[in-house]
């Protein structure tokens, strides 16, 4: 009986040291960068850096930009654990657009999770855009550095048979500068995603605010779209800045934010940091009106800007949310990131005398072969 009680004891300390070591998984500190103070994905990387602090004592410091670049540059030095990213991850996985040069190119990263959010053609209300068609001629806000914005803004105006050239682009210097530039007056439309705490004081202000929508029978509409970027997809979003409860707005959906890391992130870290995002989630869950969505049986799926890290398919495998298909999915995905980094190897040995911007237009169009040999 003695020894029985010996073991009893042992037992038992080695359960508390095991849930002590548990507890320990996520680092004393990290670093975080995300986009600028303001935007929804700086208030959400808040939300859950402070669940993380008081559930596990890790230190959490974010750095925001108000461009991709600045919330690229840390992670990929190493200076930053992960980033909060929007299609700025999309992009610098296939080295497109601001991402075509020889200092950046194809890189190699993962998602942890992102939680799906609606964007459409955001109008002041009294600047006569009903619908995207009425953008012709008006003033649409970009922000300089920043494709995931833009790129999304050239794509939503394709829906309504528009371009670059039927619009009067403004160029902001940073993210929050642009989506408060119409209630300054500055601007008449932007596209982004509608609970950004800017567009709530433009919904409050007297210009007002107004969702040009994207209808889902809109075929024509959304295939111009879907040839300017193709991750995104018709939603109902009941969550936006001035719009009355029980209402929806028809959007496109994304992945925004992205949490990203790259790929020799250890397969532990990853497991843990998804895991705690998912023990956290009743503390960060109201901390936004569009925090809900970070549930893992919605943030933790495909269709997603990069393939999901294998620590993260880990943990969401064991908790029965991956499925076959979601595993097909980030598989050929996988390919298709190893077939452009493939490429730009030899493309940029090949090529390193071209200018910069001739550079950048020789790659697009063989990045534009590489994917047509995967159909």
């Amino acid at each position: 009986m003695v020894f029985s009680k010996k073991l009893g004891v042992a037992a038992a300390a080695l359960m508390a040291f095991a849930g002590t070591a548990q507890a320990q998984e996520l680092p004393g500190t990290m670093v975080w960068t995300s986009y600028d103070v303001g935007s929804a994905g700086y208030a959400e990387a808040s939300a859950i850096a402070d669940a993380f602090g008081k559930e596990y004592g890790t230190r959490v410091r974010i750095q925001p930009s108000g461009s991709g670049i600045g919330r690229l540059q840390p992670l990929l030095q190493g200076r930053a654990d992960y980033a909060f990213l929007a299609t700025e991850a999309f992009f610098l996985g296939e080295g497109a657009y601001d991402f075509a040069t020889p200092d950046w190119g194809p890189h190699q990263l993962r998602a942890v999770a992102g939680r799906p959010a609606g964007i459409t053609l955001i109008a002041a209300g009294d600047a006569g855009i009903e619908t995207v068609e009425d953008a012709r001629g008006k003033r649409i806000a970009f922000v300089a550095g920043n494709p995931s914005v833009n790129v999304k803004c050239e794509a939503i105006l394709a829906f309504g048979g528009l371009t670059l050239d039927d619009v009067e682009v403004i160029t902001f210097p940073t993210y929050s500068a642009a989506m408060s530039s119409m209630t300054r007056n500055e601007s008449d439309a932007t596209c982004t995603t509608p609970t950004t705490s800017q567009l709530y004081e433009l919904a409050e202000s007297p210009r007002g605010i107004h969702y040009a929508p994207l209808q889902a029978d809109n075929e024509q509409g959304w295939d111009q779209l879907l040839k300017v970027l193709p991750i995104m997809s018709p939603s109902d979003e009941d969550v936006a800045a001035g719009l009355a409860e029980g209402e929806t707005a028809k959007m496109a959906a994304y992945r925004y934010p992205v949490i990203t890391t790259t790929s020799d992130k250890g397969a532990d870290e990853v497991y843990a940091f998804i895991k705690a995002l998912d023990e956290t989630f009743d503390m960060y869950k109201d901390g936004t009106a569009a925090m809900s969505r970070w549930t893992l049986e919605r943030s933790g799926k495909p269709a997603i800007d990069i393939p999901f890290h294998e620590g993260a398919v880990r943990y969401l495998e064991e908790i029965g949310v991956w499925t076959e298909e979601d595993e097909a999915w980030n598989q050929q995905r996988q390919a298709r990131m190893d077939a452009l980094t493939e490429a730009w190897d030899s493309f940029k040995a090949e090529n390193g005398e071209l200018s910069e911007e001739a550079f950048a237009e020789a790659w697009m169009a063989r990045r534009g072969e590489v994917l047509a040999s995967l159909n």
